[in-house]
């Protein structure tokens, strides 16, 4: 395949009507044009150039040649401006389903903040919402995704920038004993009939170790895959729920408790490598707000 390199060369020896010329044009030395050209001329298999006695004229098949060219070399340019003008590209960001309200939507409001209302070059935004930390992971090492906000995978390789720590609490309902006090200690949960997340879960395994560590554990007797659906479950009497702040509806009126001994874990934004400033740019804007603390 005639290298981009090659293109430019036939395209500037046509343009100038000489090798001389071109070379001058491309910055490059005579021998250097003479022989990206000679080299493309025995991939095409075809003469490409008439040599004059004075400069030189395309052929036939150097006509047909440089108008595909020309298309070529300035789609090439084209993607090279396009990738240094960060503007013009997509962000594509992953996030924990529980954190799109409470923490992305005000962090990119700022964020798109940064260019005028209605500015065509303003980037477009990607939003991709997982259940899994670890799938999120996955989808940034992948190159699925640029940035991926959540909870911390159970390993992860790249930047992992701390956002903040969300605090998990107990929500119950109103005639529950859980309700009538200031804060719930963890080994109260023994033996309580609780709603959780599908066993296996990242989530469910946290916590699961967070009760153990402290000589609880929980019957678990509802399973949802949707962590938003944990208070409202709760609230309906069927099970005591552990829930991170983050994951309870703005308007929920159930009983929500803290833990005695506050139990809290990272949130954290994940990228592959530094260096790209759209990235960085957003991973700034949502350190710097942290995460919300729920009122």
């Amino acid at each position: 395949m005639p290298t981009l390199r090659a293109l430019e060369c036939l395209l500037a020896v046509v343009d100038a009507a000489s090798v001389t010329g071109a070379a001058r044009a491309l910055h490059a030395s005579q021998p250097a044009v003479s022989h990206q050209l000679a080299a493309l001329e025995s991939e095409v298999g075809v003469p490409l150039l008439e040599r004059l006695p004075r400069g030189v004229r395309p052929t036939a098949a150097g006509r047909r040649l440089v108008e595909r060219a020309r298309v070529a070399v300035t789609a090439a340019d084209e993607a090279v401006l396009a990738a240094r003008d960060e503007r013009l590209s997509d962000l594509r960001v992953g996030c924990a389903e529980s954190f799109t309200a409470s923490l992305l939507a005000p962090a990119l409001a700022d964020w798109w903040a940064h260019w005028p209302p209605g500015d065509a070059a303003a980037p477009g935004f990607a939003l991709t919402e997982g259940s899994s930390a670890d799938d999120l992971a996955a989808a940034v090492r992948r190159g699925d995704l640029d940035v991926a906000v959540c909870p911390r995978p159970s390993t992860w390789p790249g930047v992992a920038d701390v956002v903040g720590h969300e605090e998990l609490v107990v929500v119950c309902w109103p005639g529950h004993r859980f309700a009538g006090q200031g804060s719930v200690d963890p080994a109260d949960l023994d033996g309580e009939d609780a709603v959780g997340l599908v066993a296996g879960s990242a989530f469910d395994a946290w916590v699961s170790g967070r009760l153990a560590e402290a000589g609880a554990r929980a019957r678990v007797r509802l399973r949802t895959r949707q962590i938003g659906a944990l208070a409202p479950l709760a609230l309906a009497g069927l099970g005591v729920a552990v829930v991170p702040t983050t994951a309870i509806p703005a308007d929920f009126t159930g009983p929500v408790r803290p833990f005695s001994r506050p139990l809290q874990r990272d949130v954290v934004a994940l990228r592959r490598t530094t260096g790209d400033p759209l990235a960085e740019r957003f991973v700034e804007v949502l350190v710097a707000r942290g995460v919300p603390r729920r009122p």
